[in-house]
C-alpha cells in the first residue's frame, strides 16, 4: 500500500514543463526528444532562474513502431516528454530481434545517459547489457514483459502486469463460458512474457477442467497466419483461441469465420486495438486483457525524470503494476473512446 501512495504522490506533484520535439526516421530506429538539451528553466515563479537538470532517457523496446500496441506506448512516453521536459530517444527494430535490443542498449550504455527504459522480452538474453547499465550507474526501469525476472537484474522497477497471474485470470474466465480446449496463439516464439501468458492460461483453464496447446503463428503474412489457425482449428477439438497480441486477433476472427465455427468458438485476446474492441463490443470476443500501455510509456519517463530532478524514486525494486484489466461488452464502447484518443 505504502508504494501505492508513495506513487501516487509522485505523481501528483509532477511539473508540467514544455520541450522542443525532433522525429529521425530511420529502417529500425526512432528517435524522439531534444537529445542534447541539458537544462531548462524552472517553469514556477519560486525557483525562476534556477537550473534545473533536464533528463536525458533512451526507452527501449522490442516491439515495432508501426504495431498498435507500441504506438500506445509511444503516445505515453510522448506526453510524459512533453510534460516533464525530458528529452527521450525510442528505438525500437523493425522486426523482432534481441539482437538489435542488444546492441541498442550497449550504444546508449556507452553515451550514458540519465535514465534508460527498457522491455524485457528474454531477461536471460539481455541480462549482461541491462547489468553493464546499472553497473555504469545508469538508473533503469523496466517495462511490459519481464514481470517475473526483473529483480535479478538491479534495476529500479519494473512498469507492467504479472503475465502471468494475467493469463491465469484469462483462463479461469474462458472456463467459466464453458470452454474446454483452447489455443494460445503466440507470435513471438521466446517471448518469456507471452510464454507466461499461456502457461497462466493453462493453469486458470486446469481449474475447470480444461487444457491448453501453445500455438506459435508468426504474423508477417495475415493470410498464412490465418491459414495456419484454420489449420489448427481442424486438427483436433478446439472451443476456445486466445491471441496474446491484437496482431493475432484480426486472423483469428477472420480463420474462426472461414471455418464456419463462429457459434463454437470463444475468443478472447491480450492487448487492444480498434479490431479488437469493436469485436468485443459485438460479441464476437468474449474480453480483452488490457495492460495500459499508455502509462507503461508515461510512467517510466516521469519517475526517471523525477529522480534526475530530485533523487526521488517510489516502490524501488518492486513491480508497479499497471493490468491486468479486463474490457467486456460492457464497457469496450467507452474504451473505444478513449483508444481513438490514443491512451487505451
Amino acid at each position: 500500500m505504502t508504494a501505492r501512495v508513495s506513487l501516487l504522490f509522485a505523481l501528483l506533484v509532477l511539473v508540467a514543463g514544455c520541450g522542443r520535439v525532433t522525429n529521425v526516421r530511420e529502417r529500425d530506429l526512432l528517435v524522439r526528444g531534444n537529445a542534447t538539451a541539458a537544462a531548462r528553466e524552472a517553469p514556477d515563479r519560486q525557483t525562476r532562474g534556477v537550473r534545473i537538470a533536464t533528463a536525458r532517457i533512451v526507452f527501449i523496446t522490442h516491439g515495432q513502431a508501426s504495431d498498435e500496441f507500441w504506438k500506445v506506448v509511444q503516445r505515453g512516453e510522448e506526453e510524459a516528454h512533453k510534460q516533464s521536459g525530458a528529452a527521450v530517444s525510442y528505438r525500437s527494430p523493425d522486426s523482432f530481434s534481441i539482437e538489435r535490443m542488444r546492441r541498442y542498449i550497449d550504444l546508449a550504455v556507452a553515451d550514458h545517459p540519465d535514465g534508460m527504459v527498457i522491455s524485457l522480452p528474454d531477461a536471460k538474453a539481455l541480462s549482461p547489457s541491462i547489468k553493464a547499465a546499472v553497473k555504469a550507474g545508469i538508473p533503469v526501469i523496466t517495462i511490459n514483459s519481464g514481470s517475473d525476472e526483473f529483480k535479478k537484474l538491479g534495476v529500479l522497477a519494473h512498469v507492467g502486469q504479472d503475465e502471468y497471474e494475467a493469463g491465469v485470470e484469462a483462463g479461469r474466465r474462458m472456463g467459466k463460458a464453458g470452454v474446454k480446449h483452447a489455443l494460445c496463439v503466440n507470435q513471438e516464439n521466446g517471448n518469456t512474457g507471452l510464454d507466461q501468458r499461456c502457461r497462466g492460461l493453462g493453469d486458470g483453464l486446469a481449474k475447470t477442467g480444461g487444457t491448453m496447446k501453445p500455438l506459435p503463428v508468426p504474423l508477417q503474412n495475415a493470410t498464412a497466419a490465418q491459414t495456419r489457425m484454420a489449420e489448427a482449428l481442424a486438427s483436433g477439438p478446439v472451443d476456445g483461441v486466445v491471441t496474446l497480441g491484437p496482431g493475432g486477433a484480426k486472423p483469428a476472427l477472420d480463420a474462426v469465420r472461414a471455418s464456419g465455427l463462429e457459434s463454437k468458438v470463444t475468443l478472447a485476446t491480450f492487448d487492444l486495438s480498434p479490431d479488437v474492441l469493436a469485436a468485443v463490443r459485438d460479441g464476437k470476443m468474449l474480453f480483452a486483457v488490457d495492460q495500459q500501455p499508455y502509462l507503461q510509456g508515461y510512467l517510466p519517463v516521469m519517475l526517471l525524470a523525477e529522480k534526475v530532478r530530485y533523487g526521488v524514486f517510489p516502490a524501488e525494486g518492486e513491480l508497479i503494476p499497471t493490468g491486468p484489466k479486463f474490457v467486456t461488452k460492457a464497457d469496450a464502447a467507452d474504451v473505444i473512446r478513449l483508444s481513438a484518443e490514443g491512451v487505451r
